[in-house]
């Protein structure tokens, strides 16, 4: 009895049984409406969020969270940048590389690859190549052995397996009794890894750290030094600080640089994504609009005997926002648990779907993410559902209008 007297009317108009029942029917598609765009919204951000977060994780598999590499085409003095580098407490680890273009022949079978020299232990702790071996091991680049590990996709196209040869050049010349040739060097292939993304399986080789030092002449320099930091996300800041921090000319990067354009596309994508499926909630919220539009020309004249009991039209209004904001708070709430219940369980979800179908959505014969993966940020949630109740409290202003506009006389004539 203490509530106020918009909210009482508001209530009341929204649990009291209606002599319209297509009203009472269009006011729970309303509901349902709301709930169903709410939780396909937060559903499919959370599927694109977990999309974006194994791609990211992939990549960064692979690639590095900074490096740090000279101005020139070697890091001689690399030990003591590594070192300079550690000093940083945002950096876990550091390994030097050897990084360069060649092509790769097998019989007739020719392919360029991005070629990568590491130290097999140090290169453990910067990156997890090593978890991606499907034969042989990262280990088994040993200096003065010349091995080579190879991608899935590129070891396919060569029809080759661990122990076969395979002659590798580089864009640099040697000056032979017969004239300028390229230079090359035999390997043999000692392992074969499968990351899943095709840019690396197709396109990337492993050598020996010094091995690929020889074979480019660098002697005991390097390309230069990868980073693992605590955070990726504060890769730019450790990256400017550790730039500051060295007494020298160098190249600090980091990955959000050297994979700018792919996570912008993503992030692009995802918020296209995001207003193409709002328009789901701004249609529930038009229904919501018609259904009050028609609960205020079926209660006309309970709003004009309210009007000649001393409701001013500002307590009607707010009556009419009330019943329009109760069911639009409630198919937010609903769809919010639908939602995130949705998002938490996609991964299970989605077995039992391809198992009852008999279809699998992402055969890995196609798709390298053969899962649905799934990252639910509480912020996406929150987000939703704010713009859930505006848009519906947005829908009632219209109708709430018209109600407070009523004339008691003009209503009650024909009573």
């Amino acid at each position: 009895m203490n509530l106020p007297f918009e909210l009482l009317i508001g209530l009341r108009y929204t649990r009291a049984k209606r002599r319209n029942h297509f009203i009472s029917f269009i006011a729970t598609v309303s509901i349902v409406g709301m709930a169903l765009a709410v939780a396909t919204l937060i559903t499919v951000l959370s599927v694109m969020n977990g999309f974006e977060k194994e791609l990211r994780t992939r990549i960064l598999g692979m690639a590095s969270h900074a490096t740090i590499s000279a101005v020139n085409d070697s890091l001689e003095d690399w030990p003591q940048v590594a070192a300079q580098a550690l000093k940083n407490p945002a950096v876990v680890a550091v390994a030097p590389y050897v990084e360069g273009e060649a092509m790769i022949k097998v019989g007739s079978a020719l392919s360029g690859v991005q070629l990568r020299g590491v130290d097999a232990a140090e290169e453990a702790k910067v990156s997890d190549i090593g978890a991606h071996m499907t034969a042989g091991r990262l280990e088994d680049l040993k200096p003065g052995e010349y091995n080579i590990v190879l991608g899935e996709e590129l070891a396919q196209q060569l029809d080759v397996a661990p122990g076969d040869k395979v002659d590798l050049m580089i864009p640099q010349v040697s000056v032979t009794p017969a004239g300028v040739l390229p230079r090359f060097r035999r390997f043999t292939v000692s392992g074969v890894f499968k990351v899943g993304m095709y840019e690396y399986d197709r396109g990337m080789v492993y050598l020996n750290l010094q091995d690929a030092a020889t074979l480019y002449r660098m002697g005991d320099g390097v390309t230069g030094v990868r980073l693992k930091l605590h955070d990726l996300f504060q890769a730019p800041q450790v990256s400017r600080q550790i730039a500051n921090s060295l007494s020298g000319i160098y190249y600090v990067s980091d990955w959000t640089r050297q994979h700018a354009n792919f996570f912008r596309a993503v992030a692009t994508e995802k918020m296209v994504m995001f207003l193409i499926l709002s328009l789901l909630v701004g249609i529930a919220a038009f229904i919501i609009l018609a259904m009050l539009v028609m609960v205020v020309q079926d209660k006309q004249a309970d709003i004009a005997i309210l009007r000649t009991l001393g409701a001013s039209p500002r307590s009607i209004l707010l009556a009419f926002v009330v019943v329009g904001s109760i069911i639009g708070v409630f198919g937010t709430l609903i769809g919010v648990g639908l939602g995130v219940t949705l998002s938490l369980n996609v991964q299970t979800l989605v077995p039992l779907l391809e198992a009852a179908t008999g279809h699998q959505f992402l055969s890995p014969d196609i798709y390298y993410i053969s899962d649905l993966p799934s990252e639910l940020i509480p912020s996406d949630v929150i987000q939703i559902a704010l713009l859930a109740f505006a848009l519906g409290l947005v829908s009632t202003l219209y109708p709430a209008w018209r109600a407070s506009r009523v004339q008691p006389a003009e209503a009650l004539r024909y009573e």
